[in-house]
């Protein structure tokens, strides 16, 4: 599978490594661990197993046929694989992906360039697509439902439609606000899922099979320690286990000398400021505010955003989600408040 990416209505090169023979290329260019993170076939996908069901025997019933894929949108929050399952599902049908996202596709001219450019059965990822345009969308319209594009040439009297037939295709569309999608490109969509976030034995499974692709021993209490403190998202595990892979060359240990033990993850996220429920220093922030200037609340998005010098559409979308989904805080009509757990997992982190 060769992964394209584009922003732009011209066709774009390949990818170096799409061109790169594994066999004659040279040590550096083909074995960077680091590159290879993202799983590649679906057995390799660790958790979501309810989505590789329904994904898989979508597969296989396309393969089967010799057909494209039909449509899929793919929704849940940030850092959960939208995109590794994208390019997981171009591999497993043996096509290319082209991978663009919304906000590049700003004129006409994008999109209709992507689309005259797709060959049989190709897939085109385009991530946030709750951002696409207008103009955007109602050229996807018939191109997802009839395999058309159509065209308006000229200006005033002189306009003209004309229409290309295209490929079949699928169409990936990932996001983090379905509901902000319009309701005719959503119902375009044939197979429409959600990620949910990772349990503990799932992100476990992900921390070891990095810590192996980077070069890392760690103990069975580190790998849990890691797991538990990244927010039920693989995105952060990534990112904490090469933190504390930092931290432990910096520090003496180093990654070869032995095993990583629980206590070096321990100052590795402390230095980092993640406690070990995965609160970050603006999640403390915020309930501790709550607590030793409003009592622990209510109190209104607004003030608090002027308290703590955030901004509200900040603190709504990136620092409460995590929050309300651990049980710490609560929005209720007059505002938020923090939960009794909130209070004890402050009280024992003191």
């Amino acid at each position: 599978m060769a992964i394209v990416s584009s922003t732009s209505g011209r066709k774009p090169p390949r990818r170096p490594e799409a061109l790169v023979d594994p066999q004659s290329a040279p040590e550096e260019v083909v074995s960077r661990p680091e590159e290879k993170l993202r799983p590649q076939r679906l057995d390799d996908y660790i958790g979501q197993s309810e989505l590789k069901q329904v994904l898989g025997i979508a597969v296989e019933a396309a393969l089967g046929r010799g057909d494209a894929l039909d449509h899929v949108l793919l929704y849940g929050p940030p850092g959960l694989g939208k995109t590794t399952m994208a390019m997981v599902l171009a591999e497993e049908m043996g096509v290319q992906c082209k991978v663009t996202s919304a906000p590049a596709l700003e004129r006409p001219r994008d999109i209709v360039g992507l689309l005259v450019n797709l060959q049989p059965r190709d897939l085109l990822f385009i991530d946030e697509i709750h951002r696409l345009s207008r103009v955007a969308e109602e050229l996807l319209y018939p191109a997802m439902e009839d395999r058309r594009l159509d065209l308006t040439v000229g200006k005033g009297s002189t306009a003209r439609t004309r229409s290309l037939d295209l490929p079949t295709f699928t169409l990936v569309g990932a996001t983090t606000r379905a509901g902000s999608l319009s309701s005719p490109l959503r119902d375009r969509f044939g197979l429409i899922q959600r990620l949910e976030f990772y349990g503990q034995d799932d992100l476990e499974a992900i921390v070891e099979r990095t810590a192996g692709l980077i070069g890392v021993t760690l103990t069975p209490e580190a790998l849990s320690s890691i797991a538990a403190s990244c927010r039920g998202t693989p995105r952060i595990a990534n990112r904490l286990l090469r933190r504390v892979r930092d931290v432990a060359s910096v520090r003496g240990s180093g990654v070869s000398a032995g095993a990583i033990d629980q206590a070096l993850v321990g100052e590795a996220l402390s230095l980092h400021r993640v406690d070990h429920r995965g609160l970050d220093a603006s999640d403390r922030r915020l309930l501790q505010l709550l607590i030793d200037h409003h009592g622990g609340g209510p109190v209104g998005l607004e003030t608090l955003a002027a308290a703590l010098g955030d901004d509200p559409v900040t603190l709504e979308t990136v620092v409460e989600p995590f929050l309300l989904q651990q049980g710490l805080l609560m929005r209720t009509p007059r505002g938020r408040m923090v939960t009794d757990a909130a209070r004890s997992h402050l009280a024992e982190a003191a």
